[in-house]
């Protein structure tokens, strides 16, 4: 998503539950921020991609103060109880002692149907940003642990200070800081890596 400035969200896989084409397609462009961000409430996850975009653009801007420069996994204690909601990279390193919940577990990963099991007694929480689109967030902030530490953290990860009245305690995400090349790249399939050339983290902390 690009105005004034630009926004990202993760797009939902095409066979997810409720996808669907565009009906709409073609008409996006011109609206306000406002209006696509209302698009959050829509049935259709590739409209809830867009709202989240847009949100993006007017939240993570380059030019906003206040944010830091690191990692949102950076900021938890290594030796607490930790859950992360994704896998992320090098989380290994950062987190050796992480318990994982994957939608499609890998070797280590627990299965997300363990949440309910492992949420509630963990001192730490990362959940990835597109628990955010695919409707799953709500559901894993009840079920933490309410003086846990949770972390929203992803490319998608809206840096809007109304997040922190849901329950969590860290955004971390990504401001794109090159427009045009960040769009080269995503409309040449470009992932998260072939983004970061283009765009810097950044952290915003509760209080």
């Amino acid at each position: 998503m690009e105005g004034e400035h630009a926004g990202l969200a993760h797009t939902p896989d095409r066979g997810a539950a409720g996808c669907r084409s565009l009906d709409d397609a073609g008409s996006y462009a011109g609206r306000s921020l406002v209006g696509l961000a209302g698009l959050f409430e829509s049935a259709n996850p590739f409209e809830v991609a867009v709202a989240i975009a847009a949100a993006n653009a007017h939240h993570n801007r380059p030019d906003r103060t206040g944010l830091s420069a690191e990692n949102g996994l950076e900021v938890f204690d290594p030796k607490l109880p930790t859950v992360v909601v994704g896998r992320f990279p090098r989380l290994a390193q950062r987190l050796p002692d992480a318990v994982v919940l994957e939608q499609n577990p890998g070797p280590g990963d627990r299965p997300a149907s363990d949440a309910p099991v492992l949420l509630p007694g963990a001192a730490q929480v990362a959940i990835t940003a597109s628990a955010l689109g695919n409707g799953t967030l709500a559901g894993l902030l009840d079920l933490c642990d309410p003086k846990a530490t949770v972390a929203l953290v992803g490319p998608g990860t809206p840096l809007a200070p109304a997040l922190f009245e849901l329950g969590i305690d860290v955004l971390s995400g990504l401001v794109v800081t090159d427009p045009e090349g960040a769009a080269r790249a995503v409309a040449e399939a470009g992932a998260v890596r072939a983004l970061k050339r283009h765009t810097r983290l950044a952290t915003l902390r509760r209080g």
